[in-house]
């Protein structure tokens, strides 16, 4: 997750932390390092209460509502979090290729992906304990996508059922999974998933172990409960330990899963499956080998390994080695219709946002969360029309300047 005070500021640079060095930058400060030129004049606008016109808005609405633990939650990455700034810096480094004169009156935003129709390629990516950032937590968030009509994926350490967030959702729901040390209790998420009515499996594969979330620790942030975990060996007491805690998800991660657990999920899933947190090529080209129905360039939103790349940067390198043999998702640093633009000409069939929509629902609750789809949204459509696309499928690596 990312943006915020000087201890993120800082540590995007590789300078102390706001605790290690004292004071902290401001709030249009930290803004401007984060979403660049003009920042600060948006942090300035959303201080003053105006309406928010745009993503970078609700961080600085949020902060003002969400505790203090919560905000470092959501903001904080591993180690320096230099990966957490790569992945917006990256957008900001790529010039876009207009065309003129084209006939943008009529502009189709929709795709289908593992055969259903979204009208957007824009998803919400799975965050766990949203009830961290709003009392009513995924919950709202499910209400916000249906009013939007998008793709939400709920966590498998969420803080609500995925039968109670699946009787308000008015728009599809995928279900992110670990597989878990007890591979039981795993085969038991999945079949409550599917019976739930959840269309796709989204099995995270980069944490073994969880990454050095250094400002988590100092923050002192604690777990709600979370229904998903029940029934598993030494976590029924998660709730109430500190998320930096190196053995909070020791009995949760499995440190031996590998590509015969991704097999055996496919032996028994009725529904697709697609695998989370790929970067290396020769993992995508793997990935497609095994059937797996797609893949999600992320690097865990730079909260797990410090210096990863940028996914941006990825995700040309693994949509060319799969070659369209699967789906192709990208997350990481999307702040903009224009960033959206970008990861599509680049190879991505959709986009996955967390941060942003978290921001909105600690600002807003559900009417926060609609806010920012529908402001992403309309600014995709913006890009597409400003650089002469007529459709999804008209956007290709000619709309990057090269």
């Amino acid at each position: 997750m990312a943006e915020e005070t000087k201890s993120k500021a800082q540590a995007s640079t590789g300078a102390p932390s706001a605790q290690a060095a004292g004071g902290a930058l401001t709030e249009s400060e930290a803004v401007a390092r984060e979403c660049g030129s003009g920042a600060e004049a948006v942090a300035r606008e959303a201080a003053s209460g105006a309406e928010p016109i745009c993503l970078a808005d609700f961080e600085i609405l949020a902060k003002a509502k969400m505790p203090a633990t919560s905000w470092e939650y959501v903001t904080a990455g591993a180690g320096d979090e230099i990966t957490v700034r790569w992945n917006i810096e990256a957008y900001q480094r790529i010039r876009l290729r207009p065309r003129v004169l084209v006939d943008v009156s009529q502009v189709d935003t929709r795709v289908t992906l593992l055969g259903q129709e979204h009208a957007f390629p824009i998803l919400l990516a799975p965050v766990a304990a949203h009830k961290l950032m709003h009392a009513e937590g995924e919950l709202a968030t499910a209400r916000a996508a249906g009013a939007t009509g998008t793709t939400m994926v709920l966590s498998s350490f969420s803080s609500t059922s995925l039968e109670d967030v699946a009787a308000v959702a008015k728009s599809p729901l995928w279900f992110q999974l670990y597989v878990q040390t007890d591979r039981g209790f795993t085969r038991e998420l999945v079949q409550r998933a599917e019976a739930g009515g959840y269309r796709a499996l989204c099995l995270t594969v980069d944490t073994p172990i969880a990454g050095a979330r250094n400002r988590e620790s100092r923050a002192n942030v604690k777990l709600l409960p979370m229904p998903h975990l029940k029934g598993i060996a030494g976590v029924g007491s998660v709730s109430g330990i500190p998320t930096g805690s190196p053995d909070i998800f020791k009995n949760v991660f499995d440190a031996a899963m590998s590509w015969k657990d991704v097999e055996w999920l496919r032996s028994f899933a009725k529904i697709p499956l697609i695998l989370k947190g790929v970067l290396n090529p020769d993992d995508a080209d793997r990935a497609a080998q095994c059937g797996v129905d797609g893949i999600i360039v992320s690097n865990h939103g730079g909260r797990n390994l410090d210096t990863l790349p940028a996914t941006i940067d990825a995700l040309p390198l693994v949509a060319d080695k799969v070659a369209g043999r699967l789906a192709v998702f990208v997350d990481g640093g999307i702040r903009r219709g224009t960033d959206v633009l970008k990861a599509l000409a680049l190879g991505a069939n959709a986009v996955f946002i967390g941060r942003p929509y978290l921001y909105g629902l600690g600002a807003a609750g559900e009417a926060g969360v609609s806010k920012v789809i529908s402001i992403l949204q309309r600014e995709f459509q913006m890009a597409m029309m400003l650089t002469g696309r007529t459709s999804v499928a008209n956007i290709d690596r000619s709309v990057i300047w090269t």
